[in-house]
Parts: structure tokens; C-alpha cells; sequence
């Protein structure tokens, strides 16, 4: 039986250099809500997803879309989804703290409901006039460079389309009677009457949280122990998740940062920089204790697969005892 041999290069843990400029760019002002749902850490608000991308090398996975549309993919948004070491990294840095998103809602008054719907109203009409008052000043600003004669044809367009808008809706309140209260008012501007389209649009903000209504008290957990005894949170409760938090740690601190590398056969893909700057120079794999045992056979697809991707494929031995990390690389080498 003949057997063909393999050639691997394994690299010394000094291999795993420390980056450089790794310094927040500026202090948080505040800490981090993690909204613990289901064992998951999400972050709702786009200004703390920036913050941690920015300062602190965690960039998780946009996993929100829209209900609607449901199956679209390509571009997704918030809630940010985090990683378990990523999650317990910010809380054990003081950077956030957890959140029982799960009973944080209670059951409004009709007090606070009415002034939630009186809120959203002034909010709403002072975009509208703020809006309105932007529109007219770049109709004025149009105006002041357009001739007489191109005044004079804008306005005859606008008056057969006010026209033909009319005549649409008188034909639905002569057939359907379909419009509204105050339809029928001649001072109404027709691009807001039944029927006709309103091109000008405005802004509508849904809010992606309960966050500032009165009726969302949630219980807030400053470390992980707590959030633990709560029972809302559980990662790290094996000597493997204990091992992947403290290697997690050690490479984001050594200037790294670490994505989802299950498509790679790994933990983690490990940048030198920020995923939508550099390609991944590794794929980690964590081993739970220093005297953990490879399958030769894992070795060799490690080699392989990290080779066809253009990757080193590192080995993360976290010794518990010592509290330090020892990384070798696996890289195919040349035959002879």
C-alpha cells in the first residue's frame, strides 16, 4: 500500500505579532446596552454599533431586514447580532453592560400611551415644516435662475397637471367615494388629496427600540456573573467558551479584529485590520486546554484548507494555569 507524504510548517506562538495603534480614538461617554434575547447579545443603536467597530475591534453581524421583505438578504441592518466572546469582552472591559430584553416591557398606562401618540405627532409636523421650509427656499433659489419664459411654462405645466388631478378626483368621489374628510375642500393643495401622488415625500423614523417609552424597565446586569445568576446569559460555562473568551481577548488586544470563521473550518477569521479593509490572514482554531489532542488527519485539513483560501490556519492553546495563550500556525509547505 503506498502512502504520500505531506509537509506542513508549524510556526513558533511568537508568530502572532502585536499591531500598533490600537488606541480608542476617543473615551465612552456611556455604557453599551446589550439586549440579551434568547442567550443573544444585539445592539439596536447605530451610533453604539459604531463606537465598538471603532474603538474597540468588535464588529458583529447586521442581522435586521424588513418585514415586508422578509427573505432579502443582500442588505441587512440593524439589530447588530454579537458573538458570545464578543458580548462578554465589552461587559468584562466596563465598555457595556446587559439588558433582559425579554421582560423589559410592560404594559403601558393610557396616560403614557396618549402622550407616546402626542410626541409622535409634534415630532412629525416639525419635520414637516422644517422639510416644507428647505423645499421653498430651493424653489426660491430655482426661480432667481430661471428666465421669464421658462417661469411662464413651468407654471402652464402646473396647472394642467393641477387640472387633470381634479378631474381624477371629483371622478372618485362621483363613483367610489373614496375620499377622505377634507377632500372636498377647494383649499386643500391637490398633492395631498385622495387619489393624487405626493411627490414632494417625507421622512418617517420608526424608532428600533422601546428604549425611551416609559413602559421599558429593564433589569440591568453589570457583569457577566450577574447576568449568569439572572439566568438570561450562560456563555462561559465550559473550560472550551472559558478558552475562546481568554483567546478572543488576547487577540483583540494584540490589535486584531475577529470574524465568524465557520465557512473556514475555524472559530474565528483574524484581519490585521478592519474586515471592510483587509482580507483575513488567519483562521483560529481554539483548543480548550494545553494538552488537547489533534487528529493528524485534522492537521492535514487545516494545512489544506487554509492554503486553498490563501490563509494560515492558527492553533490557540489557552493554558487556564498560567493564563496565557500559546499560537502555532499551520501552513502547506513545498515537496522537495
Amino acid at each position: 500500500m503506498g502512502f504520500t507524504p505531506f509537509a506542513c510548517e508549524v510556526h513558533h506562538p511568537q508568530h502572532v505579532p502585536r499591531l500598533t495603534g490600537t488606541q480608542p480614538l476617543y473615551p465612552m461617554s456611556k455604557k453599551i446596552p446589550l439586549h440579551i434575547s434568547n442567550d443573544r447579545a444585539y445592539i439596536w443603536d447605530a451610533e453604539d454599533a459604531r463606537n465598538i467597530r471603532e474603538n474597540h475591534h468588535i464588529t458583529g453581524a447586521l442581522v435586521g431586514t424588513l418585514p415586508s421583505v422578509a427573505q432579502q438578504n443582500v442588505f441587512l441592518g440593524l439589530p447588530l447580532l454579537l458573538m458570545p466572546e464578543e458580548a462578554v469582552y465589552l461587559v468584562e472591559k466596563g465598555v457595556a453592560v446587559m439588558l433582559d430584553d425579554a421582560h423589559a416591557h410592560h404594559l403601558p398606562t393610557s396616560e403614557e400611551v396618549d402622550q407616546w401618540r402626542e410626541d409622535v405627532r409634534t415630532d412629525r409636523e416639525n419635520r414637516l415644516q422644517a422639510q416644507a421650509a428647505a423645499r421653498k427656499a430651493k424653489e426660491q433659489k430655482t426661480e432667481k435662475n430661471l428666465s421669464e419664459a421658462a417661469l411662464r411654462k413651468r407654471r402652464e405645466r402646473e396647472e394642467k397637471k393641477t387640472a387633470k388631478l381634479l378631474a381624477a378626483a371629483s371622478a372618485d368621489r362621483d363613483g367610489n367615494e373614496l375620499l377622505t374628510p377634507g377632500d372636498n375642500d377647494p383649499q386643500t393643495p391637490p398633492a395631498t388629496r385622495s387619489g393624487a401622488r405626493d411627490e414632494t415625500g417625507h421622512t418617517i423614523i420608526i424608532p428600533a427600540t422601546a428604549s425611551d417609552h416609559p413602559w421599558f424597565q429593564p433589569q440591568i446586569y453589570e457583569t457577566v456573573q450577574e447576568a449568569k445568576e439572572a439566568g438570561i446569559w450562560s456563555c462561559p460555562s465550559t473550560p472550551l467558551e472559558r478558552a475562546k473568551c481568554a483567546v478572543f481577548k488576547d487577540l483583540i488586544q494584540k490589535g486584531y479584529f475577529l470574524g465568524g470563521g465557520m465557512k473556514f473550518g475555524g472559530d474565528w477569521l483574524v484581519y490585521p485590520g478592519d474586515q471592510l479593509r483587509y482580507h483575513s490572514h488567519f483562521v483560529a482554531t481554539v483548543l480548550a486546554t494545553p494538552l488537547s489532542k489533534m487528529n493528524p488527519m485534522e492537521i492535514v485539513a487545516h494545512g489544506r484548507l487554509g492554503t486553498g483560501t490563501k490563509k494560515a490556519h492558527l492553533i490557540c492553546g489557552w493554558d487556564e494555569e498560567q493564563q496565557h495563550v500559546d499560537y502555532y500556525s499551520i501552513e502547506w509547505a513545498n515537496f522537495g
